[in-house]
């Protein structure tokens, strides 16, 4: 490894090779000098400016290590941390989960998973109450977890909305499911025309073989037939001597 600093300044651009000959290079966001872990932010691989890609280096493992632009400047101080709020964050995911785990002791369906997953994308307020769905606590899916299944006031805005994204998640759902199913048939369908290519042409080979021994067996029978008429041909002939009887008068 080569080029390695002892210190890498907040904000300057480095360029690392790894042991798989992969190039990274971006925005130095942290460095460690003890464990040489190095922690760059490059540009996303969505391509969007608001996103960016986080790699966390190990200088050990690295072929080579460039800066391409150092900052010399001081960093700006940090912002400070909420600290409520984390905590907040941290508290709701452990009684999410703990939530999730009741409801997979409860018999939650894949589906019924699958579908609070989609609502959780777009409301926080969701949890389960044992094998049911609560969403802000005015609407219940109940299983199997179908528009029909939807509980709370009719009229109310949350009810609508929930429907409209349990109606989209199912019509999405069968889509997937649909396209699931015509890719596995066209792939077992390619898969039957070379079992099928493969059979005819073993038996268009067997067919050829077939033929040749034919022909070889006609070839044979063929010399054996003209060795039998050369070998009639050169074989003396047997004459029968004649004896005269003379008569005597």
């Amino acid at each position: 490894m080569a080029g390695v600093s002892d210190c890498f300044a907040i904000g300057s651009i480095v360029a690392c090779k790894t042991c798989y000959n992969k190039v990274i290079e971006g925005e130095v966001q942290a460095f460690d000098p003890q464990t040489k872990m190095l922690v760059l932010k490059c540009p996303a691989s969505n391509n969007r400016p608001s996103c960016s890609n986080v790699y966390i280096v190990n200088l050990s493992l690295v072929s080579d290590v460039q800066v391409k632009k150092e900052v010399t400047t001081p960093p700006e101080p940090t912002k400070p941390l909420n600290l409520q709020r984390i905590n907040n964050r941290v508290r709701t995911n452990i009684e999410q989960k703990r939530c999730l785990i009741a409801a997979i002791r409860a018999g939650v369906t894949q589906e019924g998973m699958m579908l609070f997953n989609t609502i959780s994308k777009t409301i926080n307020e969701v949890t389960w109450q044992g094998p049911n769905i609560v969403v802000m606590n005015q609407v219940t899916i109940t299983p199997p977890y179908k528009p029909d299944n939807i509980k709370g006031d009719s009229h109310s805005k949350a009810f609508i909305h929930i429907r409209k994204v349990v109606e989209k998640h199912l019509r999405d759902t069968q889509l997937n499911t649909l396209r699931q199913q015509q890719s596995s048939s066209q792939q077992q369908a390619q898969q039957d025309g070379g079992d099928s290519s493969c059979s005819s042409s073993a038996a268009t080979t067997n067919n050829n073989n077939n033929t040749n021994n034919n022909n070889n067996n006609n070839n044979n029978n063929s010399r054996m037939t003209a060795s039998a008429a050369a070998a009639g041909s050169t074989t003396p002939a047997t004459t029968t001597p004649t004896t005269a009887v003379a008569n005597s008068q």
